[in-house]
């Protein structure tokens, strides 16, 4: 990509940052740390790697995505918002009762996603079936799935990572928000996944590294995935928890807590001024 499109990208993801913790300040509670470390790709994903179309959500050629981590709700809700599948100024109802904008993604009420999720693993073995499906119907659409690092303390991740390279379901990729933190803390403290690549490699996974904040490492693994034959691909993206605001950046404490005004207030100013020096770049 040239660097006026990154540029561009960037500054959608800021946004798309900022809309998450406008959602979690507004509900008083929420995930905001993994948010903001998954709204890179999130953003590459919507809007230069996906088909699909805002005004028709369920077009049946569309591609997929899962937010296996679907507690990560705000950065998905803050990219389908900027990418026009329903109003940003929705966002600040998130968690509300009168909204249909959910603590985890619902399919039945959240216009663009495809499946609703939230308990942990579930989301990325969906995600497996939709690619088979696609296969058995000889679709062309692709499967997207993001599921986070402390996810995989889960053994419904590891019967999926069995299920996709048995089906050579290529059509597959997902990544793993590899920011090292969990609710608990270090990931490695709690339940040591490590090392995360030569298990999925173990598997029968095309594995790739990436740095998940930037577009051109993304849109090269995914390149590289669309050119694997006969397998799926795991992107391991090295990641930052908080990405971007200071007070959050690699503190597991921004797991599921919400800014107070103040710190609402710090962490938006802090995005707007990542936002116009970029703006002032292009």
């Amino acid at each position: 990509m040239d660097q006026k499109r990154i540029t561009e990208l960037a500054i959608i993801a800021n946004c798309v940052r900022k809309n998450a913790l406008t959602a979690v300040h507004s509900a008083k509670s929420g995930h905001p740390g993994g948010s903001l470390s998954i709204a890179d790709v999130l953003t590459l994903l919507y809007f230069e790697v996906m088909n699909v179309d805002p005004k028709n959500p369920k077009m049946p050629e569309r591609d997929r995505f899962v937010l296996s981590k679907g507690h990560t709700a705000p950065a998905l809700y803050g990219t389908l918002a900027e990418r026009g599948f329903f109003p940003v100024e929705d966002i600040p109802g998130f968690r509300s009762i009168n909204s249909y904008l959910q603590g985890h993604p619902d399919m039945n009420k959240v216009p663009g996603v495809d499946m609703s999720t939230g308990s942990l693993g579930q989301g990325v073995s969906v995600a497996g079936g939709m690619a088979l499906a696609a296969k058995m119907d000889n679709k062309s659409y692709r499967v997207y799935s993001i599921l986070g690092d402390g996810e995989l303390e889960e053994g419904q991740v590891w019967e999926q990572a069995m299920f996709a390279p048995h089906y050579k379901l290529d059509n597959f990729t997902i990544f793993v928000d590899n920011n090292g933190l969990q609710i608990d803390g270090d990931i490695s403290k709690v339940m040591n996944p490590n090392p995360i690549d030569k298990k999925f490699e173990a598997f029968g996974w095309h594995v790739i590294h990436a740095d998940a904040h930037d577009f051109n490492s993304l849109m090269d693994a995914v390149n590289e995935a669309k050119a694997t034959k006969g397998q799926p691909t795991a992107v391991i993206m090295k990641s930052i928890k908080g990405k971007n605001v200071s007070f959050m950046e690699n503190n597991a404490g921004w797991h599921g807590a919400a800014p107070n005004d103040e710190q609402y207030a710090q962490a938006i100013s802090e995005l707007d001024a990542i936002i116009a020096e970029l703006e002032a770049s292009l």
